[in-house]
This record gives structure tokens, sequence and C-alpha cells, in this order.
């Protein structure tokens, strides 16, 4: 891990240095999320929130498992019985 010294400007403002922005695949204009864990702020890019969210899920549903024909298989039953 780089670890590099940053300060904070005015507004509380953080500039990130350009070769972890780089790193992390963010761009100027960009939205990121920030969370405090453990004392620690993280900032991350969607695609990889996206993908640590497919991930969380691909270790809960079996494999081969679709979860989208089985909402669409519960609201056609939801459906039938109305």
């Amino acid at each position: 891990m780089t670890t590099q010294r940053v300060r904070i400007i005015e507004g509380g403002k953080l500039v990130i240095p350009a070769t972890m922005r780089r790193e992390l695949g963010i761009a100027t204009g960009d939205t990121v999320l920030v969370e405090i864990d453990g004392g620690e702020l993280r900032v991350r890019s969607l695609p990889q929130a996206v993908a640590r969210a497919q991930a969380i899920m691909r270790r809960h549903v079996p494999e081969g498992v679709s979860l989208a024909d089985e909402l669409i298989a519960d609201r056609r039953r939801e459906a039938e019985r109305e």
C-alpha cells in the first residue's frame, strides 16, 4: 500500500493524488463512495462498490440460480392469486 501525506484544503476538501486516482480508476467529475471504517476514511469508485456487492451476493446464491428468474416467478405466482 502506498502512503502519501495530503492536506485538507478550504471547505474540507481532500485532494487525492493523481497516481492514486489512476489506481482507483477515478477521474475528475466522477462520483465516489466514502465511508469511515475502523477510524479510517475509505474511498471507492462506483464500479468497485458494485463489484464488491456482486461478490457478496455470489457467496449467498448457489451456482446456477438466477435471482431475476426467481423474482419473476414469484411475481407471476402473486399475479395468479389476484
